[in-house]
C-alpha cells in the first residue's frame, strides 16, 4: 500500500448489504490511519425512508446520492469508502470522481448474506431487499474480490497484500 503520508490512498469497498463492507471498511481505514467514509450517511432522508419500508432504490433515487459521494471523493484525501456501487455506471462515476480509487467487491453466498441481515438490527436496510440489490448487482470484472465468508482479519490482509503487490 502507498504510504498514506505521501500518496493518497483510494479504496471503495463494494457490495451488495450484509457483505461486510462498514465493518471491514472501518477496520482497514484503521489499519491504514486514513478516513472511513460510509456511502449510507450520504443518503436522504427519503432514500432511508424508501428502504426501511423495503421498497428498492431505483437509479432516480440513488442519482443524487452517488453525485454528493463522488462530490466528496473527488478532493485529494486519502479514505476507505463502504459503497454498494451494484452498477457499474455508478462505479464509473465514483472513478471519474477519484481516477485513484482501486475497487474491492466484497462476496458472500446469499444464505450468509441473509443470515447476517437477519442478524443485525440497527440498520434501515431490511432483509428483504436482499434479493433486488442481488438483481441489481453487476459484478465488477475489474476489482480485487474478497470472499467474506472468511474472517475479517483474512479479509483485510488480503486485501492489503494484494496492494502491496500491485500498488498501481
Amino acid at each position: 500500500m502507498p504510504d498514506a503520508a505521501h500518496n493518497s490512498i483510494a479504496l471503495v469497498i463494494t457490495g451488495v448489504c450484509g457483505t461486510g463492507k462498514t465493518t471491514i471498511g472501518k477496520a482497514l481505514a484503521a489499519r491504514l490511519g486514513i478516513l472511513f467514509l460510509d456511502a449510507d450517511d450520504f443518503h436522504s432522508t427519503a432514500n432511508r425512508q424508501k428502504m426501511a419500508n423495503g421498497i428498492p432504490l431505483n437509479d432516480e433515487d440513488r442519482a443524487p446520492w452517488l453525485a454528493a459521494i463522488a462530490a466528496r471523493i473527488s478532493r485529494p484525501i486519502s479514505f476507505v469508502l463502504a459503497c454498494s456501487a451494484l452498477k457499474e455506471i455508478y462505479r464509473t462515476q465514483l472513478r471519474i470522481a477519484c481516477p485513484t480509487a482501486k475497487i474491492i467487491h466484497l462476496s458472500a453466498p446469499k444464505e450468509v448474506l441473509h443470515a447476517r441481515l437477519i442478524a443485525r438490527t440497527s440498520h434501515f436496510m431490511p432483509a428483504d431487499l436482499l434479493d433486488s440489490q442481488l438483481e441489481a448487482l453487476e459484478s465488477p470484472s475489474d476489482a480485487l474480490i474478497i470472499d467474506t465468508t472468511q474472517s475479517i482479519e483474512t479479509s483485510i490482509q488480503q486485501i492489503l497484500s494484494h496492494f502491496n503487490r500491485n500498488p498501481k
